[in-house]
């Protein structure tokens, strides 16, 4: 065996039995090669025997090359998942990771934009398009994340059997995870509009979304042609793509909805993940205090 072998056992493993997204699955394969060009383990045994000193002395070695707090954290999830993974390949009764805890990072709050800014970014993408077909293609994929809370990767995984969208939508989400969405009018509008522009046949097994030469859709380009709108329109630079997801989020909570029906919509596997949305609001109602109360205003 050899760590080739062993990174492939990896790719499978995260891949298929955890239904880890491509994302984590380059980043995830990325910190295990970082751990073995260290070690120089090339078997499951040599992997299984790092400990918590072993990892910690990888950590030192990679903020030594720049990681910040952030990035150090996610890349400790990942060896440790990876070293658990040793273990239970290696037959080790105990498979469990070896227990470390990561830098302390501070969670800043999601930033959410008005309904008007989310409805402005999506038409102006579209305006702004090369091609008329590119245009609805993008500001149906910022509806579906706008609309009903979708992640870009969720929507991006949509197939061409999806359509026509109903008033529901089965969405598999992280670590598998299915769950139910309701389709509004206007998202339903906006990917039929794609559907019926698409130049490339939209078979049922095949990607909803697709490239400009006919291949899957890829994020940057969602994100480069969002990029370009919020420029235009003056928007931050935390108007992304995905801040239409916490916009959905933050939007219903301050209609009324419950956090365990946002947790649900959401595909949070937990409610603590949810939970950040109700410091969002209060912070958009401190912000709206501070803007119209007439002692604030001075």
């Amino acid at each position: 065996m050899s760590a080739a072998d062993l990174l492939e056992d990896w790719r499978d493993h995260l891949a298929t039995n955890r239904r880890r997204s491509p994302h984590t699955v380059r980043a995830y394969l990325a910190a295990a090669k970082n751990l073995l060009q260290a070690v120089g383990a090339e078997d499951w045994p040599a992997v299984a025997r790092i400990e918590s000193a072993g990892l910690r002395a990888q950590l030192a070695r990679r903020r030594a090359d720049g990681l910040g707090n952030a990035s150090a954290a996610r890349e400790l999830s990942a060896l440790k998942a990876f070293v658990k993974h040793a273990r239970e390949r290696a037959g080790h009764a105990d498979a469990a990771a070896p227990r470390l805890r990561g830098p302390r990072i501070k969670k800043g709050l999601p930033r959410p934009v008005t309904p008007d800014d989310a409805s402005n970014l999506a038409d102006l993408v579209a305006a702004d398009a090369t091609e008329a077909w590119i245009g609805v293609r993008d500001r149906a994929v910022l509806l579906l994340l706008y609309g009903a809370g979708l992640r870009i990767a969720e929507a991006l995984s949509l197939k061409g059997g999806d359509l026509p969208l109903g008033e529901t939508l089965s969405v598999t989400g992280k670590g598998g995870k299915q769950r139910v969405v309701p389709i509004l009018p206007i998202v339903r509008e906006g990917v039929a509009d794609y559907a019926r522009q698409c130049p490339w046949p939209l078979a049922k097994d095949e990607p909803l979304f697709r490239g400009a030469k006919g291949g899957p859709l890829n994020q940057g380009m969602v994100q480069k042609a969002t990029a370009r709108a919020r420029l235009a329109l003056g928007l931050p630079a935390t108007a992304t793509p995905h801040a239409l997801r916490h916009s959905f989020a933050t939007h219903l909570l301050g209609a009324g909805a419950d956090l365990r029906s946002l947790q649900e919509l959401l595909g949070h596997a937990s409610l603590g993940s949810t939970q950040i949305y109700t410091k969002v609001d209060a912070a958009t109602l401190l912000d709206a205090y501070r803007t119209a109360h007439p002692r604030e205003r001075g």
